[in-house]
């Protein structure tokens, strides 16, 4: 048994529409099964409608967006939060990054935001070149040396989430930034995802003969699960990105990270993964099936397979099978014959 699948099932058994729609892992607990009330009251029923449409009036008036914070073990974490509507969206995501600004409350269970105190910030983005000017405030340079490279990550992350969104230039006091004020980090002129989030060189010997490429992990603690997106090098020999992936994602996070992978040490692609107008198809051999049920794949592992595949240039859609075979079920029950695309949003919610 593999280091990550041990520690997998020391952890709740994972589900995973409660991580890209609903609010974490969910405990998983025997339930109940009770008669239906044989009459229902005005009373419940006005409150079933009140309920309703108090719901659709949040969701007439929200706007679900990406905010990279920060968890309790260091790592940039996306949260999806129901933010108000507004015309500046990007503007809006920042300010809500801000320590004891507008997203206090909103803060998931052992989050912190990243933008340091009363700091303050305004957005321009060139429609033609997809660059987006950020702009901050004096206050900008009064955080922790510590969190210098999770700043950056956290502010390009969450801008771009944005369609018209590709890269990220940094500015303080209306002046260019080619460094972080305080531990002197370089600033390229446009940030992009392409600069990683969650480096990890653990085992890496050479960094200049290595390229980047980003995969989902699960961390937090039973009850609140999450997706979180990690960068590994990987030799620039490696030819096949597709398939570089999926080696990552067996390998599993370093030994001294707190994030756990669920793929088994013997699941194997049985040939080159195949790319045809968007999608990626993959062919594994029968270790890919959960271990606690027969024929069936463990969703929150195909969450994490299609997060990490769609975060290559170009790569839309995951399309699975098994020995050849696509007549294939999550742990759900659900059906998954057809190709997965990356959910909008991940790890809505709140917990």
């Amino acid at each position: 048994m593999s280091k990550n699948k041990a520690k997998i099932i020391g952890m709740t058994v994972l589900t995973s529409t409660m991580l890209l729609s609903g609010c974490g892992l969910f405990n998983t607990e025997v339930q109940k099964k009770i008669d239906p009330p044989k009459t229902v009251t005005v009373k419940d029923e006005t409150v079933s409608k009140v309920t309703t449409a108090k719901d659709k009036e949040t969701a007439q008036n929200t706007v679900k967006t990406e905010l990279y914070l920060i968890d309790k073990d260091g790592y940039v974490v996306p949260q999806t939060l129901a933010l108000p509507k507004t015309a500046s969206v990007a503007k809006q995501a920042l300010e809500y990054l801000v320590v004891n600004g507008k997203g206090t409350d909103l803060l998931p269970n052992k989050f912190r935001a990243v933008l340091p105190e009363d700091t303050e910030v305004s957005v321009n983005i060139n429609k033609d070149n997809g660059v987006a000017t950020v702009n901050f405030s004096k206050e900008f340079k009064n955080y922790q040396p510590q969190d210098e490279q999770k700043i950056l990550q956290s502010v390009t992350w969450t801008m771009t989430q944005f369609d018209n969104v590709k890269s990220v230039k940094l500015q303080m006091n209306g002046h260019d930034l080619t460094e972080m004020p305080v531990g002197g980090t370089p600033i390229s002129e446009n940030l992009s995802r392409a600069s990683g989030i969650n480096i990890d060189t653990t085992d890496v010997a050479d960094i200049t003969n290595t390229k980047p490429v980003t995969v989902y992990y699960i961390g937090g603690e039973e009850g609140s699960y999450y997706y979180v997106p990690v960068t590994r090098r990987i030799s620039n020999t490696e030819k096949d990105n597709y398939a570089a992936v999926i080696k990552q994602l067996i390998q599993g996070p370093s030994e001294k990270s707190t994030l756990v992978s669920e793929f088994m040490s013997d699941v194997k692609l049985l040939e080159a993964p195949k790319y045809e107008n968007g999608t990626v198809t993959l062919n594994f051999n029968k270790n890919i099936y959960d271990s606690f049920k027969d024929k069936e794949i463990s969703q929150s592992l195909l969450d994490t397979l299609v997060l990490s595949l769609t975060e290559q240039k170009g790569v839309e859609k995951v399309a699975v099978e098994v020995e050849g075979k696509v007549d294939i079920k999550n742990d759900q029950g659900k059906k998954v014959s057809e190709p997965v695309t990356r959910p909008e949003k991940v790890n809505t919610g709140s917990f």
